[in-house]
């Protein structure tokens, strides 16, 4: 049921309500429920085998929705019968044809529920824009979930995680690795060391890539705000760019709340701390650059190379690529991390992770004000445990 909401809510055209979405606290559950029935132009009522004989709130909303079912005309298409799973639906649901959302055909049932809508849409005369077209990379069928907070009793990890924007995110596992620069070396700052050890003790997953203009879009569209980058459309897999911080973590926020069923359990989607970022960058040997700690403009995009511009994200792939597969963390863009600006060594306790506080080379390090932004700041995201920076 979630994953159908979430799939109908990233309908441009559609504006969903899930009560444990739209609910917050100290709101007349009662109250509140009754509202959105009488708003709503369409009902979806969606049956299990446990739903159809379970008493209490399932049975009476189904009842709301019946008694206001009764004062549409005649023919009205109003109320959706949405099987989960092989069930009878209750006998005041039997008039009505059901949709069948069966795992391994949901696709098909997707597309036959909006079908539906578009004609309730059309009765109603309300302005309809076509539905975005359904990603190619939507997972067929639903994979086993995998809670990451009982790793000793789950199933092995995932080393990706595809979600239906096309955002693909790369596991980086649990352990130590060397983060910042040697105190010989000519090219480091003094804010990257000393050098030190940093154990990240759970698997979390990177971004393979910065998160694009076309990407970004879907969000400013929703907030009804303007895209940053001028003449995006003409560069939609290029990085995003003149993010501000506040920016880049809204995004991340309203990437939970449509995304939130997608991720395995425990997951969120932020901007990564420091650490996550140059671990993901360098691996675990202290390294120079993701490939190795040599050098080469052909693996990256800086003004060596001479490209004076952002290039399509995975441009320098897989030559440029990390030891764990992700692209463009060198060149490009500078990309937001979540952490504050501190000292090293990194101590993840210290506040620099507190979000209510005010190069090319992986252990570059840069500081801006949360509202600057420029045309080479862009972000990347990691979906790593809630609780971890807590």
């Amino acid at each position: 049921m979630r994953e159908l909401y979430q799939k109908l809510r990233a309908e441009a055209w559609i504006q969903s309500w899930l009560d444990e979405e739209e609910l917050y606290p100290g709101q007349d559950w009662n109250l509140e429920i009754e509202k959105a029935v009488e708003a709503a132009d369409v009902i979806l009522v969606c049956l299990s085998k446990g739903s159809t004989t379970k008493e209490g709130y399932v049975q009476r909303e189904i009842r709301i929705a019946l008694d206001y079912a009764d004062y549409k005309p005649e023919g009205t298409l109003y109320i959706i019968p949405v099987r989960l799973e092989e069930c009878d639906p209750p006998r005041r649901l039997r008039m009505w044809q059901y949709a069948d959302y069966f795992e391994g055909q949901r696709e098909r049932g997707l597309q036959r529920l909006l079908v539906s809508l578009k004609r309730r849409a059309d009765g109603l005369d309300l302005e309809f824009r076509e539905p975005a077209k359904i990603q190619e990379k939507l997972v067929e069928e639903q994979k086993p979930v995998i809670d990451i907070t009982k790793t000793e009793k789950a199933a092995a990890p995932p080393d990706k995680i595809t979600l239906s924007s096309g955002m693909e995110l790369l596991r980086v596992s649990a352990g130590k690795f060397l983060m910042g620069s040697q105190p010989d070396n000519r090219q480091a700052f003094d804010d990257e060391k000393p050098q030190h050890a940093v154990d990240i003790p759970y698997d979390y997953w990177m971004a393979r890539f910065p998160v694009t203009n076309e990407l970004y879009s879907a969000y400013v569209q929703s907030k009804g705000m303007k895209h940053p980058v001028d003449g995006w459309e003409k560069k939609k897999d290029h990085p995003v760019t003149s993010i501000k911080w506040t920016d880049a973590m809204d995004y991340c926020n309203w990437s939970n709340i449509l995304l939130k069923a997608e991720l395995p359990l425990g997951l969120i989607l932020r901007l990564p701390s420091e650490a996550e970022w140059e671990k993901a960058a360098r691996g675990t040997d202290g390294r120079e650059y993701p490939w190795g700690n040599e050098f080469d403009k052909n693996k990256c995009n800086t003004s060596e190379g001479g490209k004076r511009n952002t290039t399509p994200v995975g441009f320098y792939s897989p030559q440029g690529n990390s030891p764990y597969g992700c692209a463009d963390m060198a060149g490009n863009v500078w990309e937001w991390a979540h952490s504050l600006r501190k000292d090293y060594p990194y101590n993840v306790s210290d506040g620099r992770e507190d979000e209510e506080g005010s190069g090319a080379r992986c252990a570059a390090r840069s500081v801006s004000d949360v509202d600057s932004f420029g045309s080479i700041i862009g972000f990347r995201v990691v979906a790593s445990p809630a609780q971890r920076l807590s």
